[in-house]
């Protein structure tokens, strides 16, 4: 698998080399110079394969060429113990649920793919790193559970003060070993820029192995692909056409879908659907794109000014926006809006919905009801409701949710993490200290 820089495609790299660089060294972001197709018997057999079966498969198309197919069973096995079902809300709207795993968000499929992978490469060469990520929300959760005591792998983790929810901030602060918390005076933006600036930094580099686990890393969008493909084999048997209805912020989880997309799977549109971050829906109706300071919302995880991926969005189609637009649709919607959908959904069908869902299920039902095509509409929850218990109860007019376990437990323990300015100075002097 050879990958160049959007910046320059020129500058390759392999597949190891792409996944601990994580940038390349002109601040462009991986891509791969050739999607290989899923062949077409996988397909016709998909809805009587497992969720790691269709990993597997999909694993095999992209990576056969750099690691053996018993190491990527191995991989595989390792990321995953959980699934991704779809479930029915109403009449041709499906909901794919992705809060199965530890964290309790989708972010848990791309890092335990990205610590497994990391792992099988540090066993062979003996390495050690240093992980630097940038959160919103529930990719540090996932981030943490999922490299949590990997030999050979420390994690630094930024998130922005205030910003995340109660359990966000408590699954990546309490975790300890391995795993370090930053808490910055600023927005998800800003973390984001330290971490891109400290890539670029000679003397960070030259003094550690640094990697990223946010989706600018090419490692987070491959297995971010598997849920689509095991969506799809869920759904395959009512025999419409897909749409997929994405709730985005730093578009790694639509661009993973559209990676699924040029490998084969049979999608007839995607949806991605934002809060009033809403320059992705602004530049699919225009034509320009001008990104903005980020604004927060009730979905916060959402709350994205400058999407990372947005240059791998359009590449995938040439940087082509006629041809984009034919393949995806955007729309937004407010925190009114977002809390009427989830007191609405759950009056109705007695399903709850975390905020980042709700965009998502509206975002598909406009669509839906733009087209007036029968379809097969699918939103994707990312995060389990209980992680934003306080947005839930308030849009629910109700005290009285339920918390998982797993989660009702972390409100208990200490809270630990360093403050950090915006300034990248500061920063550097902390990692080199």
């Amino acid at each position: 698998m050879i990958l160049y820089s959007t910046k320059n495609p020129q500058l390759k790299a392999n597949l190891e080399e792409a996944v601990f660089r994580s940038l390349p060294s002109d601040n462009g972001l991986y891509m791969p110079e050739y999607v290989p197709k899923v062949s077409t018997r996988f397909l016709e057999a998909i809805e009587h394969l497992s969720f790691n079966e269709i990993a597997f498969e999909v694993s095999k198309t992209l990576l056969n060429d750099d690691i053996s197919e018993a190491d990527i069973q191995m991989i595989v096995d390792r990321a995953f113990d959980f699934d991704a079902p779809v479930v029915p809300i109403e009449e041709n709207i499906h909901c794919l649920e992705l809060f199965h795993g530890p964290s309790m968000a989708f972010k848990d499929f791309g890092a335990r793919f990205m610590a497994s992978l990391m792992s099988y490469f540090l066993v062979r060469s003996q390495k050690e790193i240093r992980i630097l990520v940038a959160t919103s929300g529930d990719t540090g959760g996932a981030v943490a559970q999922g490299f949590h005591n990997v030999s050979g792998i420390s994690v630094t983790i930024l998130y922005p003060s205030g910003k995340v929810s109660d359990i966000q901030e408590k699954q990546l602060t309490t975790l300890g070993g391995n795993v370090t918390a930053l808490e910055v005076d600023g927005t998800f933006d800003d973390c984001q820029a330290l971490v891109k600036q400290a890539f670029l930094d000679a003397e960070l580099t030259q003094k550690y192995n640094l990697a990223s686990a946010n989706s600018i890393n090419i490692s987070r969008l491959i297995p971010q692909s598997f849920y689509y493909f095991r969506a799809y084999a869920q759904v395959k048997h009512l025999g419409l056409p897909v749409v997929f209805s994405v709730p985005s912020g730093n578009l790694g989880n639509l661009s993973a879908g559209i990676l699924a997309y040029k490998m084969g799977l049979p999608v007839e549109h995607f949806v991605t659907t934002t809060n009033r971050n809403n320059v992705v829906p602004n530049y699919l109706e225009n034509g320009v794109y001008n990104p903005v300071p980020s604004v927060e919302t009730v979905s916060n995880a959402m709350d994205v000014g400058n999407p990372s991926n947005f240059v791998r969005l359009t590449r995938f189609f040439g940087d082509e926006w006629e041809q984009l637009k034919e393949v995806v649709s955007g729309f937004w919607f407010n925190d009114d809006q977002t809390k009427a959908a989830m007191r609405d959904v759950y009056e109705r069908e007695g399903y709850l919905m975390c905020p980042h869902t709700a965009v998502a299920y509206l975002g598909l039902k406009k669509y839906m009801n733009l087209t007036q095509k029968d379809l097969t509409g699918v939103f994707l929850s990312t995060a389990h409701y209980a992680k934003f218990l306080n947005v839930v109860e308030e849009a629910l007019g109700t005290a009285d949710v339920e918390i998982p376990a797993r989660l009702s437990e972390l409100l208990n323990k200490t809270k630990v993490a360093t403050p950090m300015s915006t300034r990248f100075e500061d920063f550097k002097d902390y990692l080199l200290s």
